[in-house]
């Protein structure tokens, strides 16, 4: 009686979970496994995300359990090819002024940006400084001398990138403003779409991120801008992947 009474409350409890957690279920025991393996609480949980789907009476695939298997998250990203840049052959043209007066302007070689900054100033918060020293892959340039922007006034920010081995030239920013001051983590940031080559038609909508990396100036209004930093999350997360986007670009 107790058994029967302790599946019973199984049977009402798993039909409630998400996919993770009654998978997590079945490495409890195998009683559990035994009872999470009935197909009807898979269907549940595909009704959840595919509400359509469980209309038809039976499961496209040979069970719900294995719909909910091939389709739960993004498949692993198949092996990138190496590259047909580097990083070597790229320099980065970073412009920046503050209502309309040029206050930043440098030709970055690749390796130097790619290198990044290796050690944070002191003084910066403790929130900037773990994402700095986090293993997660970024782009990022030390302003040496560092500049001070008053918080009132429009900063706006162009950047293109060469080629050396082609001697060819794509937008990457094109004079986008500052917008928007993430106070808690001491960035301001912009962005821009990406330009991609008329060989990628069906490339859009991918955005090159850069941020102002700072400290506080002593009063709140005003940045001490301290470093540089720009990344492509929306789609390239490694080292490889933003050298394949960069490599799409519409080079002119």
């Amino acid at each position: 009686m107790l058994k029967m009474d302790y599946e019973e409350v199984l049977k009402a409890v798993f039909p409630l979970l998400d996919g993770v957690d009654l998978a997590s279920c079945m490495a409890v025991s195998k009683q559990w496994r035994d009872i999470a393996r009935d197909d009807y609480f898979w269907k549940c949980v595909c009704a959840k995300r595919w509400p359509s789907i469980c209309k038809r009476p039976n499961p496209p695939t040979l069970t719900f359990y294995k719909l909910y298997q091939t389709f739960y998250k993004r498949q692993n990203r198949r092996t990138l090819l190496p590259p047909r840049l580097s990083f070597d052959d790229l320099e980065f043209f970073i412009d920046i002024w503050t209502e309309g007066r040029l206050i930043f302007s440098e030709v970055v070689p690749g390796p130097v940006l790619q290198a990044g900054i290796k050690i944070p100033p002191p003084g910066i918060c403790d929130m900037l400084r773990f994402h700095l020293e986090g293993p997660e892959y970024k782009m990022t340039l030390p302003v040496e001398p560092r500049f001070t922007v008053p918080i009132c006034q429009t900063v706006s920010v162009s950047v293109l990138v060469g080629r050396k081995d082609s001697n060819r030239v794509a937008c990457i920013i094109n004079k986008s403003m500052f917008d928007y001051i993430d106070r808690t983590a001491y960035r301001a940031l912009a962005f821009d779409y990406l330009d991609f080559s008329p060989d990628y038609p069906f490339i859009s909508g991918i955005r090159a991120w850069i941020s102002l990396l700072f400290m506080e100036d002593g009063n709140d209004g005003a940045i001490d801008v301290f470093g540089v930093e720009m990344d492509f999350c929306d789609a390239a997360n490694s080292k490889d992947e933003v050298l394949w986007l960069l490599d799409m670009l519409d080079w002119k």
